[in-house]
């Protein structure tokens, strides 16, 4: 077995875990370092009432947490499901360097679409294809209303903290 697909059957198995965690869902991922997982994770967004804890975060979270830096450089990230503009960005911020994904976004979102046919708990206010539009616009010109407020104190604290702790 190519170790690709050793990587992404560890990833299919943590989502596999999810048919017996009440709330998880079934997206899983895991970090590779070279030869190494170094990080895991199952969407637990329902379970742990964070929308933020899809699969491929929380194997970033725990491979931060494991090497002790935010700086993955070099790591693959193997996921069940094409990830989600929130996913890829937390991806591109600590330097993974490739993305494998066995299921796309599409199927994803009919997985949604069954799940809300059975309870419109599941019912998406957004679709993966509506955010990386929404991700992609200029603040302006999105969705939600945006105003900035008390820019110059926030400079200061800015200034401050680059006078203290900068070079």
């Amino acid at each position: 077995m190519a170790k690709q697909e050793k990587f992404m059957r560890r990833a299919l198995e943590i989502a596999r875990e999810s048919l017996d965690i009440p709330g998880a869902l079934p997206y899983g991922a895991v970090v590779v370092r070279g030869d190494d997982i170094v990080g895991e994770g199952l969407n637990k967004a329902v379970t742990l009432h964070d929308p933020t804890s899809h699969g491929e975060v929380e194997a970033i979270r725990d491979a931060c947490r494991r090497l002790a830096t935010t700086d993955l450089s070099g790591c693959d990230l193997y996921t069940t499901a094409e990830p989600c503009s929130m996913c890829v960005a937390t991806m591109h911020v600590t330097g993974i360097a490739r993305l494998y994904f066995a299921s796309g976004s599409s199927e994803s979102a009919a997985f949604f679409a069954k799940l809300a046919d059975v309870d419109a708990k599941w019912k998406r206010r957004m679709s993966n294809d509506d955010l990386r539009h929404q991700v992609g616009t200029e603040l302006k010109e999105r969705q939600m209303p945006a105003e900035q407020l008390l820019a110059n104190e926030a400079h200061e604290i800015f200034n401050d903290y680059a006078k203290r702790f900068g070079d």
